[in-house]
């Protein structure tokens, strides 16, 4: 299982608000029914098997805030690509609760 952090963060707009273009990335998202995910305060946590697809999304995350106006756009990404073993956001998220 692929696990990836997202945060699209548009520069350079007329708000401190940045809710509606973080919605537009989110749309983006949407559109990929094979793909688990959670929206934090953040950023947005993606869950997937297929590398292709999640860079695809990742990109389309990235371009749909510049194609709502932002002129500059920073994003960080960062991949937990785990091949020997399938685990989930929540399973991890359990393996650790256990151990606390």
């Amino acid at each position: 299982m692929i696990n990836v952090e997202i945060a699209v963060v548009p520069v350079g707009t007329s708000s401190t608000s940045i809710s509606d273009f973080v919605a537009e990335s989110e749309k983006a998202l949407g559109k990929y029914p094979d793909l688990s995910y959670k929206i934090t305060a953040m950023s947005t946590e993606i869950e997937g098997k297929n590398i292709e697809e999640i860079f695809e999304v990742l990109k389309q995350m990235h371009l749909a805030q510049i194609n709502k106006g932002a002129s500059r756009v920073q994003t960080s990404i960062r991949i937990d690509d785990r091949r020997d073993k399938e685990n989930t956001m929540s399973e991890k998220v359990a393996s650790v609760r256990a151990k606390i």
